[in-house]
């Protein structure tokens, strides 16, 4: 089972889509509420619903989660029937294998009660139509500011610059930003000197002009740390989501999380982060940074804001479907049957108005 405990909470969406293959009497049946059954589409609405709350117990390596919406619709159509499965989540995995999970569901299920009318069914595609709310959708558009990015490293700590200790969170920085594609300018370790600190985060934005200065150590309660009263004194414009977001994100991990005072700002067009200390809080807080931060350069540079619009809409199955393919290999439902002109009956119940539930 993969380990996502180093990831962050975002919406997730996915939907997913099923066909089962049918005869033109049986959807008729359907309609008319003439299958012996019962009603089939409201008893395969709760099979959806149910397999995809309990995806983690059917498919082994899913990790359980708190599903916050099912969403099932059918279209009744001249020989198939069309599920579409929409999962909503705030998680730190995405959603799509339960939305295939309840699409699958809910044709077996209406399998199940029609098999008695059509020995011929077939279940056709199940297939993934949309997911987003991951990672990689925040990654988007950034790859030009990423080459072009100037940033500067900043240790503070008065044992590293005397040379008694090691830098490792300096160095953990570093790295980290070139694993996202981010060079770095400029790396310093200088003392815990008020002074000192003011006049180089002024240099750096000031007369360097650098986009990002993430510096480390300073954050915290002994009589040294003075590295956020040094932020108040030499930005313009504090963004406290920044901070409230790595200290929420690290008091999942560790109660110590709420002791870090560190700030984040513009002087300029340069933004200044201030993360721990210590290599634990500080590659839990790049964790909750990257990539999303990224957008800040976009909306420093005029960019706009992200759209809610599917980057994928899903397809209309007329249009899309490929037919059932049996053990033989051939084709079992003319082509023709599957064209974009061909009838759509959205199913409605009498106790229910619509099945886009």
């Amino acid at each position: 089972m993969r380990d996502i405990s180093d990831k962050i909470k975002t919406l997730r969406i996915a939907t997913a889509q099923a066909i089962l293959k049918a005869s033109p009497s049986t959807i008729m049946a359907i309609r008319e509420h003439t299958v012996p059954k019962g009603d089939p589409l409201p008893v395969a609405k709760v099979a959806a619903i149910q397999a995809a709350k309990n995806c983690s117990q059917i498919i082994p390596y899913c990790h359980s989660m708190l599903v916050e919406f099912v969403g099932v619709e059918f279209q009744l159509h001249d020989h198939f029937i069309e599920v579409q499965v929409t999962v909503k989540a705030i998680y730190k995995t995405g959603v799509e294998m339960e939305a295939l999970t309840g699409a699958s569901a809910a044709v077996l299920t209406l399998y199940d009660m029609l098999k008695m009318l059509d020995e011929d069914m077939e279940i056709g595609s199940v297939r993934l139509l949309s997911k987003k709310g991951g990672k990689s959708d925040f990654k988007t558009g950034h790859d030009q500011i990423r080459k072009a990015l100037r940033v500067a490293v900043v240790v503070m700590s008065d044992s590293i610059a005397a040379g008694r200790k090691e830098d490792l969170s300096g160095k953990l920085i570093v790295d980290r930003l070139k694993q996202e594609g981010v060079e770095v300018s400029d790396y310093q370790v200088i003392p815990d000197d008020t002074n000192r600190v003011e006049s180089l985060l002024i240099g750096y934005a000031d007369e360097r002009h650098m986009d990002l200065v993430i510096t480390t150590g300073g954050t915290g309660l002994s009589p040294r740390d003075n590295t956020p009263e040094a932020m108040k004194k030499i930005v313009d414009r504090e963004v406290p989501g920044i901070t409230e977001a790595l200290r929420s994100y690290g008091q999942e991990r560790t109660p110590y999380s709420m002791l870090s005072r560190g700030v984040a700002g513009l002087r300029g067009r340069t933004l200044i982060i201030n993360l721990p200390g210590s290599k634990n809080g500080v590659r839990e807080s790049l964790d909750a940074l990257f990539p999303a931060v990224l957008h800040a350069f976009k909306i420093l540079r005029g960019g706009g804001h992200p759209t809610n619009a599917p980057t994928n809409p899903p397809p209309s199955a007329a249009a899309t479907t490929p037919p059932a393919i049996s053990s033989s290999g051939s084709s079992t439902v003319p082509q023709n049957t599957l064209q974009p002109e061909i009838e759509k009956h959205r199913y409605r119940s009498p106790d229910t108005p619509d099945y886009r539930l």
